[in-house]
């Protein structure tokens, strides 16, 4: 007889399109010597994946909690029967509320094994969230991953007796690879002619699309700037580029399915984020080919090829509107993919954790 698997849980804060979200998602998929559920702390099953189609297909292993807003007890025993009925072996929480909640409610559903990654180190530097953190770990004592340098040293910081390790994140280079500009213009309707700028994430306020926006402004006519995505900033962004007269060289595509047609359609991929952790766009545009622009913000150093692309310092719309002019007009000095395959593909980053859950 086969060895029945280990019964993985990752909880989630949600599961809207984003990097933390789609790492569990790509875990749940390719882990072979466990099985893989997810619960999301907020939101509902229907929510969730009218903003996200992709979750469709995995409905039997994501759970909703539907949290409702502030801290509420009553959640953490309703997420340890939840785990309980899963036959959890193993729980692995991702960033602050999850850590709090799945932490406490594996403590109560007595799972021995919780490991915790920490994405992010500029929230540590928010003096409650760094209180919470820093008890969290204390009392719940889990196995420590951070996804980058940087967010180790802010963890250790922070809890100066903690010791994690770092598991940089790593994408798939099967799925993100070059392809045919012309052709992924065509699919997404961007225009054939113009130097085309990129950027995918979130659109929220930490991401810096505003700032790029302002760096547009600074740009020839002839530089457009594609955006995928949504979030809770997309209308105010929207009345900026109309206020920047951008209307023409702007396009919003909304959620875009086929991402790796997106990076493949760019000339440059740009992140303007106030703070981060170790981002996974720029991984996926440079797995497609595609030099990045990036702030240099929290792990942000960590995802970029230093041989192809560019830092720059965050909040500066005027650096940031010459390091993008400078990058479209010089020629590639390397392929970032080679980077991505040798040190941030997803085999390296799921082989990691697989060692770590397939141990418990």
């Amino acid at each position: 007889m086969n060895k029945a698997k280990n019964v993985v849980v990752h909880v989630v804060q949600h599961l809207l399109p984003g990097g933390i979200e789609s790492l569990c998602l790509e875990m749940l998929l390719k882990s072979k010597d466990v099985k893989v559920h997810i619960i999301s702390l907020e939101g509902t099953f229907q929510e969730m994946s009218s903003k996200w189609p992709r979750l469709l297909k995995l409905a039997p292993r994501l759970h909703f909690v539907n949290k409702p807003a502030g801290f509420k007890p009553s959640v953490v025993w309703q997420v340890a029967r939840l785990m309980r009925r899963l036959n959890a072996k193993v729980i692995h929480t991702h960033h602050i509320g999850p850590l709090l909640y799945g932490g406490m409610a594996a403590k109560l559903a007595g799972i021995k094994t919780h490991i915790h990654t920490e994405h992010d180190a500029w929230h540590l530097e928010n003096a409650k969230h760094k209180k919470i953190v820093k008890r969290c770990i204390r009392l719940l004592k889990p196995k420590l991953i951070a996804d980058a340098d940087v967010v180790a040293q802010a963890l250790i910081k922070a809890v100066p007796e903690c010791s994690p390790s770092v598991i940089h994140n790593g994408v798939d280079t099967g799925k993100f690879k070059p392809g045919i500009q012309s052709r992924a213009r065509r699919l997404l309707n961007l225009p054939p002619d113009t130097s085309l700028v990129g950027c995918a994430a979130r659109m929220q306020q930490v991401k810096g699309h505003d700032i790029l926006l302002d760096a547009m402004f600074r740009l020839p006519s002839g530089v457009h700037l594609a955006l995928a995505g949504g979030g809770p900033e997309e209308e105010r962004l929207r009345q900026q580029v109309k206020d920047l007269k951008l209307d023409e060289r702007v396009h919003f595509l909304g959620l875009v399915q086929d991402m790796p047609a997106f990076y493949q359609a760019i000339d440059i991929f740009c992140l303007a984020s106030r703070a981060e952790g170790m981002p996974l766009s720029p991984l996926e545009a440079q797995a497609c080919g595609t030099p990045a622009v990036i702030t240099n913000v929290g792990g942000s150093a960590e995802s970029l090829c230093k041989d192809s692309g560019f830092l720059v310092e965050p909040q500066d719309s005027v650096e940031l509107a010459n390091t993008i002019s400078t990058a479209l007009s010089k020629p590639e000095k390397a392929n970032p993919r080679n980077f991505v395959m040798r040190e941030r593909n997803l085999q390296g980053m799921l082989g990691a954790y697989q060692a770590l859950h397939a141990a418990n």
